[in-house]
């Protein structure tokens, strides 16, 4: 008889500083939202979440808080993720028809214990049987189709909106890890201060991110590319239109993309030698939204001489490990964080 046996409503979480996913076992990934949450201050609901909060930020009265309540790979607001999980599990279970699913919940690698207590707690709360955790970069690395549990290494690099997480993993742990809070958010950040710095234009953090994402590259691209945005002018505080192109955001983005790259090389420095030969033949595997900025694995395998390689659907590495987790836990239980004090209602 099986330690585990699991029906068709289990669910997986990435619990991310961008955004939230959850994946259903039988249904694949059901959502996909920024970790964003509104709240009203005088009551205490919650009055939007996702992309609807997203939309608020920035922009609300003083009665109604919009805040992303995850900063820097770690939980900086206790209550806002605890109302944001349990509002988003009980929005999938309702519609989906889940009650009481088993759940493996993805965390950053730094997690502390009262950070943890708090994540199970509220999963609990929004109706589960038992809770889970996973560190993002080993469930990047299952979701990313690595075999975690052979006796050889592999190293994933997990860029996501708070922190870049790199991990060497053999035999189903993690070997050499390090946590870098430079990511997405730090990005967009550069790309913000650079245009005001240069053309003295107050733009958001939304629209730098839109910049990031069409034109952002790590080394020069073959054809050089462009866009139009719109900001506020920092002189006469009238809106204005600019043109940025892709060499000025690598110029933005450089610094923050070379520590990316030296922590990457810290990593490999710190790898036992025997691991170390086999990453050297696999290569490194780029997860998160940070892999699809252009020519960044270019750069990478250029300062590392080894290959990298981008996951499939790099965004959904670590909701897919969680998935996948859920699918074969038997086998996977020993990668999980609190897998020997497993929570029960």
């Amino acid at each position: 008889m099986k330690l585990f046996s699991f029906g068709a409503k289990d669910m997986g979480i990435d619990l991310g500083t961008a955004n939230i996913l959850v994946t259903l076992q039988g249904k694949g990934i059901v959502l996909k939202e920024p970790s964003v949450v509104a709240i009203d201050r005088v009551t205490g609901n919650i009055l939007a979440t996702g992309y609807e909060a997203k939309e608020m930020l920035g922009r609300t009265p003083e009665k109604i808080k919009a805040v992303r309540p995850l900063k820097d790979g770690v939980i900086a607001d206790f209550t806002a993720t605890q109302l944001m999980l349990k509002n988003i599990i009980s929005k999938v279970c309702k519609k989906y028809n889940a009650r009481r699913p088993r759940v493996v919940v993805g965390v950053p690698s730094g997690i502390t214990e009262v950070e943890e207590r708090a994540v199970e707690e509220s999963v609990m709360q929004a109706g589960a049987k038992e809770v889970y955790l996973i560190e993002e970069p080993m469930a990047a690395a299952i979701g990313a189709g690595i075999n975690v549990g052979e006796p050889s290494g592999s190293i994933i690099v997990d860029i996501g909106g708070g922190t870049t997480e790199v991990a060497v993993i053999s035999l189903g742990g993690i070997v050499v890890s390090h946590s870098l809070r430079v990511a997405g958010d730090e990005l967009d950040e550069d790309i913000v201060n650079y245009v005001k710095k240069e053309m003295n234009l107050a733009i958001g953090e939304t629209t730098a991110e839109q910049i990031k994402m069409q034109i952002g590259c790590a080394t020069p691209l073959m054809t050089e590319m462009s866009m139009e945005v719109r900001g506020r002018d920092l002189i006469d505080g009238l809106p204005r239109n600019v043109i940025v192109n892709s060499v000025q955001m690598e110029e933005a983005m450089k610094e923050s993309i070379e520590k990316i790259v030296e922590v990457v090389k810290l990593a490999l420095e710190q790898t036992p030698p025997e691991l170390a030969s086999d990453i050297m033949e696999k290569g490194i595997m780029l997860a998160g939204g940070g892999a699809l900025i252009q020519n960044l694995d270019k750069l990478l395998s250029a300062k590392t001489e080894m290959p990298v390689y981008i996951a499939e659907e790099p965004l959904d590495c670590v909701v897919r490990g969680t998935g996948k987790t859920l699918e074969d836990l038997e086998r996977l239980k020993h990668v999980l964080i609190n897998s020997r004090k497993r929570r029960r209602i």
